[in-house]
């Protein structure tokens, strides 16, 4: 079932298309990458689901519904421009933001000092916003964005000014937010939080969707269908076992091991390929080389350029 469910929807600028029909189905319980260059139409759609902006044609539907103002309470967000007042102290804008979600004070309090407890940011409640470094701010606001608990959580740029452990540690609540109901879209341009986190996709470049579905399906549909081997015994022996279905790509050698990259050229099965290869040479390790999204995101963005 999907959460979100955006309908052919296109916006445009004065100068420009920002979105030209784009349609794109976000499961429940996912965690949704989206991803695209800069000036690909992300932001801009992220905006409509936020109701910021509205499209020009097409229908957003949440949970079934269409889209309306009050559904605002049930979604998080957080956008890459960070926006806090920076002459408040932080835990009177904590409140004040919590509140503006529809949280009463007590419920805000109590929800606030369990995360300000786990982030270690106890001492922090009489500082103003401008005292705190740029990652410390951050913090403050993924919080605030999480506080009411939403069940849709929309994050751009999320790990932006995170040294690595506090970025594992904004990864880890989101898989536990995850795992306690919330489905999280999240835009970036880093493929190892895409690699580490979702489950779904989709592409978005000159305005269009190129790409979607879940992380595993695309990268099937990518396959080179490349097998790295690393073995021992002779490179002869390995290329004279390569029957016409299989064609040897490249084969080096490092001390008494070889590692040969063989490309299947017939959709043979790799029990095919190893049955050719067991009684000729010692197989040390053999794995399937898929791309991964880094050269999925680089070859789709290639691909729609035409």
């Amino acid at each position: 079932m999907s959460i979100l469910s955006i309908r052919n929807v296109t916006k445009n600028y004065a100068t420009h298309k920002a979105l030209d029909e784009v349609s794109i189905e976000v499961p429940e319980g996912s965690v949704f990458g989206l991803l695209g260059p800069n000036g690909a139409g992300k932001t801009s759609l992220i905006r409509i689901i936020n109701q910021i902006t509205g499209p020009d044609s097409g229908e957003i539907y949440f949970m079934g519904n269409k889209l309306l103002p009050e559904h605002v309470a049930s979604i998080g967000y957080l956008p890459e421009e960070r926006g806090l007042y920076k002459k408040m102290e932080v835990g009177e804008q904590a409140l004040y933001l919590a509140q503006l979600k529809g949280m009463s004070r007590s419920e805000a309090v109590k929800r606030l000092r369990y995360w300000f407890e786990k982030f270690e940011m106890k001492s922090w409640w009489k500082k103003k916003i401008e005292e705190l470094s740029k990652g410390m701010q951050q913090k403050v606001q993924f919080i605030v964005t999480i506080l009411h608990e939403p069940k849709l959580l929309i994050l751009d740029e999320p790990f932006t000014g995170f040294d690595p452990i506090n970025a594992n540690i904004i990864k880890d609540e989101l898989l536990n937010l995850r795992e306690k109901g919330s489905t999280i879209i999240l835009s970036t341009h880093r493929m190892e939080s895409v690699e580490e986190l979702c489950t779904h996709i989709a592409l978005i470049n000159k305005s269009k969707k190129v790409l979607d579905g879940a992380v595993k399906d695309v990268r099937k549909q990518f396959r080179t269908n490349l097998y790295e081997v690393e073995y021992k015994g002779t490179s002869i022996g390995f290329a004279n076992a390569l029957w016409a279905g299989f064609e040897l790509i490249d084969n080096k050698q490092t001390d008494d091991h070889h590692f040969a990259l063989v490309k299947n050229l017939n959709n043979a099965s790799p029990n095919d390929l190893l049955k050719l290869l067991i009684n000729e040479v010692e197989i040390l390790s053999f794995k399937e080389r898929i791309p991964g999204m880094n050269d999925i995101f680089i070859e789709s963005v290639k691909n729609s350029n035409g």
